[in-house]
This record gives C-alpha cells, sequence and structure tokens, in this order.
C-alpha cells in the first residue's frame, strides 16, 4: 500500500471537480502554487499524470478519471461521517443504543421508544436483547449507552451509576382449573409440594428466587426452568405448573391465571438504568433518559 497523505487525495478532489487549480485554491483556502505543488507531489508518488494542464483549461487523464471514481465517493463517505458526529449532538442523527431482557423491551420499553422515536427520528435506535445478566456484561464493554435491567442484578455489582425507575413484584401464577388453590395461603415449603415453572439460571429473576428460599433454608428445584416468561405463563395457563413472574407481565383482567397467596411477602424488585461512568453520554441518551424519569 502506497503512503500517500490523505490531504494530498482532498486537493486532488477539488482540483479533479472543479477542474480549476485557482478554484481549488479558493475552497481550500490555500495558495494556487500550493494546490500545484501538492498535485506534483502526489503524481510522483502514484507514477502518473493525473491532470493535462493547458492555459485554457486543466482536464483529467484517463488515469485521474480512474482516481477520481474512487476518491469522490470516499470523500463524501468522510463528509458523511464529519456530519454524523456533528448531528449526534444536535439530535439531527447519531445512534441510541440501549441492551435491555425480552421481558423489560415488551412490558415496558416499546412506548418510551415509540414516542422517542417520534420526537427524534432522525436518530438510529438499536436495541440489544439480552437476559439482564448479559446485559450487564454488554455494558461493560462499551457496546451500548445504558441498560435497563431488573436489580438486584449480579452482574452490575461493580456498575456505580444505576437509576431506579420503577419498583414491581414477583408473583407465582397458576391456573385454578389445575390448581385450586385462590382460597389458600401456602408457606414457600408448602410450595415446594407443587411444580415450580421459572426462569432459567442465566437470570436475574432465578438468582433472585433462589436467595430467597435459601434465606428459609429450603432447596428449590423448579420442574420447568425456560428463557421467556411469556411461555412461563403459557404453560401456566394449560396448567403444566405454577409460573413465577413480574406481576407487570399479567394482563388486567386476567380471568385464567390468578396470584397465589404466601404466608410471607416477598421482598419487591427494582427496574433501573444503569450506565457506564467512564464513557461519556451522548445527547440521545440523555434524552432518552429524561423520558423514563
Amino acid at each position: 500500500m502506497m503512503d500517500v497523505n490523505y490531504e494530498l487525495y482532498k486537493v486532488f478532489y477539488y482540483v479533479a471537480r472543479t477542474l480549476s487549480f485557482s478554484e481549488a485554491s479558493k475552497q481550500l483556502y490555500i495558495s494556487q502554487s500550493a494546490v500545484s505543488q501538492s498535485i506534483k507531489v502526489l503524481e510522483k508518488k502514484l507514477g502518473q499524470n493525473l491532470f493535462i494542464r493547458s492555459t485554457k483549461r486543466v482536464q483529467l487523464t484517463p488515469e485521474g478519471e480512474i482516481l477520481f471514481k474512487h476518491i469522490e465517493p470516499a470523500m463524501n463517505l468522510i463528509r458523511q461521517g464529519e456530519n454524523q458526529l456533528l448531528e449526534a449532538n444536535t439530535l439531527n442523527g447519531g445512534q441510541l443504543r440501549i441492551a435491555a431482557s425480552d421481558t423489560i423491551c415488551r412490558y415496558f420499553l416499546v412506548p418510551y421508544l415509540n414516542k422517542f422515536h417520534r420526537d427524534h427520528p432522525n436518530v438510529h435506535i438499536k436495541v440489544t436483547n439480552s437476559t439482564s445478566i448479559d446485559c450487564a456484561h454488554i455494558l461493560e464493554t462499551g457496546q451500548v449507552d445504558f441498560v435497563i435491567s431488573n436489580f438486584p442484578n449480579s452482574g452490575l455489582s461493580n456498575v456505580n451509576n444505576i437509576r431506579t425507575i420503577k419498583e414491581f413484584r414477583d408473583i407465582f401464577v397458576a391456573n385454578s382449573k389445575y390448581f385450586p388453590l385462590r382460597n389458600k395461603t401456602l408457606s414457600l415449603h408448602e410450595l415446594l409440594h407443587y411444580p415450580i415453572m421459572m426462569l432459567d439460571r442465566k437470570s436475574t429473576t432465578s438468582e433472585f428466587l433462589h436467595s430467597i428460599f435459601q434465606k428459609s433454608h429450603l432447596d428449590l428445584v423448579p420442574e420447568i426452568e425456560l428463557s421467556s416468561n411469556d411461555l412461563l405463563i403459557d404453560l401456566a395457563r394449560i396448567g403444566l405448573g405454577i409460573a413465577f413472574v413480574p406481576d407487570f407481565c399479567i394482563p388486567e383482567g386476567e380471568r385464567e391465571l390468578f396470584a397465589l397467596k404466601l404466608n410471607e411477602e416477598l421482598p419487591s424488585r427494582k427496574l433501573v438504568v444503569a450506565y457506564n461512568e467512564s464513557l461519556p453520554i451522548s445527547q440521545a441518551a440523555k434524552h432518552f433518559m429524561d423520558i423514563l424519569f
């Protein structure tokens, strides 16, 4: 690969576009002699004559035409990149990068994404979908501006910038046709006699529920472990077990499923925004977080 200074190609681009050394010098804010010298250096490095010079006009040689076909789109790409960087701070462009779990995206995030997109249609929105624990690792590597996660979250143990959006509770839900427990109050120990369905061990929900049972010196062995709260709810509807899910996943007016009563109240959890303090926050990310709070 030839070692050619970008500035030489830039001068070539302006001369080739205007077909005038004097006009190129005006647009570049340099002297005409500096333009001529740059073209001579470039021609020497490439070993080709790029222009046919005459007293009346300047023309591209066939070799110059070939080079211009490649330089022109490259210069346009550079200009577009510069514009995107400038627009990123004015919300006329740029990118918003978020990571969140499937459940959080579906049951919480979509209305906020809709509002942000209406307010700032030129900002490209990229949503990375993963478990809350994996989202924390994605944040750590700088792949996203921030994550929206359930909390507590073991993956966020080293993150200091965490803001609470809302609190929620987790519930055990069942279909009374298969589990006639609507009028009963159960202990955690009694729950173990029933098939428990929950998210798999890669989730914050699994960490949370196992810790609750461990504090009561009970060993929780789920009947079914999945990666989808929606699927857990569907399986609860057909009577395959009792599902442990966040309360916001159950629609209002639900008829088939009911929340079991426990003789001890489970701790609440939080929905939080976490961001990396070592990285600058974009204007798009700041505006989106303003919508959340």
